[in-house]
């Protein structure tokens, strides 16, 4: 059995100190977005209703086109008003997110457990430097893909919800019958998780080149550096 051996020395490294940051922004990262609720209002105008405000509740992961506004009035108008839906299914997008988000959150938490209790494995068996290189440039890779991805359903999202939705209502198009855009939840929280998305890219891109001083990658061609000056030396050359 491999003995623990604490020792927090490599946090004050760049290191050890980035993998904190990752741990800490992953978790703002899927934090500001798992757990979003919102809510769309109308004023709806039509046969024995005047300005009645409507809602379509909805919240992550974002199945807009599940989400119906609710009727103006009991009679729903006078018999022509129809269930009326959001638009569009985005739950790809923010799902992958947030689930990558979760994924990095505990790759961090078991290197930092590595790091901080078993460095000395981690320095001497080449093969945990290398995949954690690996897994560092891979999550880089795909935190760049999941927050573009995000951002883009989130501007999705944004239409689908605002004010523009209106022309698209068909109710809305009966005679006798008028609606106006009232409001939307503010999705700055959200805002908030793509930032955090693409802070999360720059730290892991950023700390590739430290995994990468540790691996054998690095030092070999150090090593291979010092043994032909040594050996030229020895050679009076």
């Amino acid at each position: 059995m491999v003995p623990l051996r604490l020792d927090f020395d490599l946090l004050m490294e760049p290191l050890g100190f980035i993998k904190v940051l990752e741990w800490i922004f992953s978790i703002f990262a899927f934090a500001t977005c798992g757990g979003f609720q919102g809510e769309t209002t109308l004023l709806v105008s039509c046969e024995g209703v005047v300005n009645k405000t409507i809602t379509a509740a909805f919240a992550y992961p974002f199945r807009l086109n599940t989400v119906v506004f609710s009727a103006p009035d009991p009679k729903r108008c006078g018999g022509t008003w129809t269930d009326v839906y959001l638009v569009g299914n985005f739950s790809s997008s923010v799902q992958f997110f947030v689930t990558f988000a979760v994924l990095a959150f505990l790759y961090c938490m078991a290197a930092l457990v590595v790091y901080i209790g078993y460095k000395h494995v981690y320095q001497q068996n080449s093969k945990f430097p290398l995949t954690d290189l690996a897994v560092t440039v891979i999550a880089a890779f795909l935190w760049l893909v999941s927050t573009f991805a995000w951002a883009k359903a989130l501007a999705d999202i944004k239409m689908s919800t605002g004010a523009s939705i209106i022309p698209g209502i068909e109710a809305c198009k009966a005679p006798g019958t008028t609606c106006r855009f009232a409001s939307v939840t503010s999705m700055k929280t959200l805002n908030v998780s793509v930032v955090f998305g693409l802070l999360n890219m720059l730290l892991w891109g950023g700390n590739i080149w430290f995994v990468y001083k540790d691996t054998n990658l690095h030092n070999q061609p150090n090593r291979i550096s010092q043994i032909t000056g040594v050996y030229s030396a020895q050679r009076g050359i």
